[in-house]
């Protein structure tokens, strides 16, 4: 009676260590299966980046941050990553390492809630494009490429920039026809302005498209809101037109975030061959991991308090009134610093602009 009993247990041991070694195999096989599948998804996202032209000769020692920075303001910076937008029309010489900037834009993303803001530099404005040549801030891409760019930027506003990204500015036609169109609403002045802009745009992209017949909310196709994003003759110049290349950028990222991913894997796969950045793929991977969970928030202009004069050769410019309260704005408005305090790297600029000038605080609208 014992002996079988013992027996019956033996057996029900063999069983039951059989069953374990069975239950193992299969928790080791669904982990090899999802390892491989991570495998392939970081392969493919690197395989993609591979289309990025990665800036190799940008030299992160040689980006400028102004010294005296209040040491609560560099904590706070420190808590966003600032990056430098440029966009670029290039069909003179195909390349995204020259040509003066047409778009100058300034994203701030906080790191822990993920909402982003954006700052059109407007590109006629009155700053030192490095060395103490004061002129309009486009031209520091075309002098000294991203590097120069940055360091206008580090300079006269007092960030901390270290990394960029430039685009071609045509690239938007493509990104917006693959997304499906983005909704604008134009003005009557508007869509008659857009005929010559979408002229030369269908001829350059072999893309045709339709006038607009007057006022209204549209699905804009890629040659329309590329058009609408460059006007510039109306009430507010270039100031309304850094604003409509925001209301493009903000509708394209919102149609892009409710995409599905063969939208995205084609959007993918036709912009990022237009694109040039000091990314590396790691830093990209991780930036890109958190796209879907930004939320772009407000956007604005800089300068804020501005007017315009005629300066010789350098033509018709932006001047800030003064450069010293609107850097101030300009903190409180991307990081929220309510104590940040000008360097004197700022303050000299902003004196040299008002004896330039002749243009101070008060003198703007």
């Amino acid at each position: 009676m014992s002996g079988t009993r013992q027996g019956k247990t033996t057996g029900g041991t063999k069983a039951g260590a059989k069953k374990k070694k069975q239950q193992k195999k299969v928790i080791l096989l669904i982990v090899e299966v999802l390892v491989l599948l991570i495998l392939a998804v970081v392969a493919f996202v690197v395989m993609k980046l591979s289309r990025i032209e990665k800036d190799v000769t940008f030299t992160p020692e040689n980006i400028e941050i102004n010294e005296g920075l209040p040491e609560e303001s560099v904590k706070i910076m420190e808590g966003y990553t600032t990056i430098a937008l440029f966009g670029l029309d290039n069909r003179s010489n195909g390349k995204l390492s020259k040509g003066n900037s047409d778009v100058i834009m300034i994203a701030s993303i906080n790191n822990d809630t993920h909402d982003v803001k954006l700052v059109s530099v407007y590109r006629d404005s009155y700053l030192d494009i490095g060395g103490g040549a004061f002129k309009k801030c486009n031209s520091a891409y075309a002098a000294g490429g991203p590097e120069q760019a940055i360091n206008m930027l580090n300079k006269n506003l007092d960030m901390d920039i270290t990394d960029y990204v430039t685009v071609d500015f045509n690239a938007i036609v493509e990104c917006v026809d693959l997304l499906g169109g983005v909704e604008v609403t134009v003005t009557d002045e508007e869509a008659v302005l857009m005929y010559g802009y979408m002229d030369e745009i269908s001829k350059l992209t072999k893309k045709e498209s339709e006038y607009l017949p007057g006022a209204g909310t549209y699905n804009m196709d890629g040659v329309q809101a590329c058009a609408y994003a460059r006007i510039r003759y109306t009430t507010g110049d270039d100031y309304k037109r850094t604003e409509r290349q925001r209301t493009v950028l903000s509708a394209m990222i919102k149609k892009a975030q409710k995409s599905d991913l063969k939208t995205i894997n084609s959007l993918l796969n036709e912009v990022f061959g237009d694109i040039k950045t000091s990314f590396s793929n790691t830093e990209l991977i991780s930036l890109a991991a958190k796209v879907f969970n930004y939320s772009l928030g407000e956007t604005t202009g800089f300068p804020f308090s501005k007017n315009t004069k005629k300066l010789g050769s350098k033509g018709d410019c932006v001047i800030p009134c003064d450069l010293e309260s609107n850097v101030i704005q300009l903190h409180t408005f991307l990081y929220a610093d309510e104590n940040y305090v000008p360097t004197e790297t700022v303050k000299t600029n902003s004196a040299k602009i008002i004896g330039d000038t002749g243009f101070g605080q008060g003198d703007g609208y």
